[in-house]
């Protein structure tokens, strides 16, 4: 799991500065990206040129949390 980030607004240009910071924090590219439903995300996922799957559920933090134990 990335990082989870709340802002005022949630639009292309927000999603993509907001994935740029977490990749760069990160250090590499995951290999499954799971987000909420908006759309803002699949569509920073194509700007930047991200190649990993993107997984999209109301709760994605939840899954995350459960994969991972």
């Amino acid at each position: 799991m990335l990082d989870l980030l709340v802002q005022r607004r949630r639009d292309k240009a927000a999603a993509v500065k907001l994935m740029r910071k977490l990749l760069k924090k990160q250090g590499y590219a995951p290999t499954v990206l799971i987000t909420d439903k908006l759309r803002s995300y699949g569509a920073a996922r194509k700007a930047i040129g991200m190649t990993a799957r993107h997984e999209q559920c109301a709760h994605g933090h939840r899954r995350c949390r459960r994969t991972a134990s």
